[in-house]
């Protein structure tokens, strides 16, 4: 989870080719409506957002009760949206929150031409960000090290095997 520009993808990634675990993409399971509204550089809603969240609670939940490993990224910017995101999963949802600084996310932002949000969506995003309470099952990571550094650092820390 994190803003856009954290990594999210990129660790997920690589996270996901080092256990051999199930991935999907949370952006591509946003519906076209949505795209094109923070392609035009308009902010979501939470009403745009629940289907969404919906689509992506429902691929956590089907992993869960058969037992599957998975990767989903989601920015998961605010607690009730985690909350859906877990919900029915048997606390088994881990978040891991990606963050940075203004200027790393800006300048990451700056950099991509293949992705659907605009710079100019991170003020909004980042204002809607909610800390991880500490009830919250979650693992907080900077992402000034490379994503294999930092999807390394999260195997260790919970401690994973590979799968297949």
């Amino acid at each position: 989870m994190g803003v856009s520009g954290s990594g999210k993808s990129t660790v997920a990634g690589v996270l996901a080719r080092a256990l051999s675990w199930d991935f999907q993409e949370g952006d591509d399971l946003h519906p076209a409506s949505n795209v094109a509204k923070m392609a035009s550089g308009v902010p979501l809603t939470d009403e745009d957002r629940l289907p969404w969240l919906d689509t992506i609670a429902d691929w956590i939940r089907s992993h869960t009760r058969r037992g599957e490993p998975g990767i989903v990224t989601c920015s998961a910017l605010k607690r009730s949206y985690r909350d859906v995101l877990a919900h029915g999963s048997e606390s088994q949802v881990i978040f891991v929150h990606l963050f940075g600084t203004m200027t790393q996310l800006g300048d990451r932002l700056n950099d991509r031409t293949d992705h659907f949000m605009p710079r100019g969506l991170l003020g909004s995003q980042l204002s809607t960000l909610e800390p991880i309470g500490p009830d919250e099952n979650a693992l907080l990571f900077d992402i000034g090290p490379p994503a294999e550094e930092i999807a390394a650092r999260i195997i260790a820390e919970l401690d994973i095997r590979r799968t297949d």
